[in-house]
């Protein structure tokens, strides 16, 4: 019996072994060039540059007018630039100045080592840094998912900077930590952000049957159809090339380790809209309504049968919603 153990034990831990790096090799994918792929689908020119900011050096796509007003828009996990580009026509059309970075970590975008290097301080100045760096005074700024939770600090820490700010999904800092007091459910929805402060396993399962996890979530957490064989194809390069998914898993960690100082500081002054949608699988509502005190002039907004992914799912109209906010009377 000893025998057989001693033999069958480091087979079978052979064959763990190879099943588990035929698994983790079926994340590797083939490069695209995806600005080609998006200027042949939007029939738009995009300029695709890197931008020295805050120390690194960001992956930027530009778009519209150079003279049009300014619009920076932030994405957020698991995305990168490409979640916004069904946005660009009507943004552009409309007249602005469209400016998109990758975030510190994902695609093109520098990666720096370490979890403290993705703190939510750090990515905030990445932004502001790179408005300065382009030559504004001020923007107008969107973002969604963890590109909101940044486009939230840059208003608190950096107001004069914003002309106004529009939120997709993300509620403002402090509105989660009122959510959870009054009804712990809303940690049960988020249950991955603490899955995420695992070392190395969260990126290791990511990449098992060709990111088949990642890929599921994304499809049954948005409208059905919204996800196609060859965008998921895009996304599936994004989180493999240069370790991505390694870096973008360590916001999630520095979020939670590095959780930003708010209290004494955190009103926001620009002319806000928080945009919602109707069945979002991975925040409350109610986080949206909580943010309103903590804003001088905010509005929220909810779009009908629409999910966390309503940038992909209403394109059209969320871009016609952004050109009448970010060109209402007063700006």
């Amino acid at each position: 019996m000893k025998r057989a153990l001693s033999i069958g034990f480091p087979i079978l831990l052979a064959i763990v072994v190879v099943l588990a790096w035929i698994g983790y090799r079926s994340g590797d994918q083939a490069p695209i060039d995806v600005v080609a792929l998006a200027e042949r689908e939007l029939g738009i020119d995009l300029d695709s540059s890197m931008v020295a900011a805050n120390g690194i050096r960001l992956h930027v796509i530009k778009a519209g007018r150079p003279d049009g007003p300014p619009l920076v828009l932030l994405h957020g996990y698991p995305e990168f630039w490409w979640g916004w580009r069904k946005e660009i026509p009507g943004l552009v059309n409309a007249g602005f100045r469209v400016i998109i970075p990758d975030g510190r970590g994902y695609n093109d975008s520098d990666k720096p080592e370490g979890v403290e290097a993705y703190r939510p301080e750090a990515r905030a100045q990445d932004i502001i840094s790179l408005v300065k760096e382009l030559g504004y005074q001020n923007v107008n700024l969107a973002g969604h998912d963890m590109g909101a939770g940044t486009a939230w600090l840059v208003a608190i820490e950096h107001p004069e900077l914003l002309r106004k700010l529009m939120v997709f999904s993300v509620g403002h800092p402090l509105a989660y930590a009122e959510a959870a007091q009054s009804k712990p459910e809303q940690e049960t929805i988020s249950w991955y952000r603490t899955f995420f402060q695992l070392p190395a396993l969260p990126e290791l399962v990511g990449r098992f049957g060709n990111w088949h996890l990642l890929v599921k979530n994304m499809r049954a957490t948005s409208r059905q159809g919204t996800f196609s064989d060859d965008e998921m194809n895009v996304y599936r390069y994004a989180w493999d090339h240069d370790n991505a998914m390694h870096y973008m898993v360590n916001w999630y960690r520095a979020g939670y380790r590095y959780p930003p100082a708010l209290e004494n500081r955190s009103k926001v002054r620009p002319p806000t809209k928080i945009v919602w949608g109707q069945n979002d699988a991975f925040s409350e509502y109610r986080v949206a309504e909580l943010s309103l005190k903590h804003c001088e002039q905010a509005e929220v907004t909810v779009i009908p049968d629409t999910s966390h992914w309503l940038l992909h799912e209403e394109p059209v109209v969320i871009a016609q919603m952004m050109s009448d906010f970010f060109k209402a009377e007063g700006r």
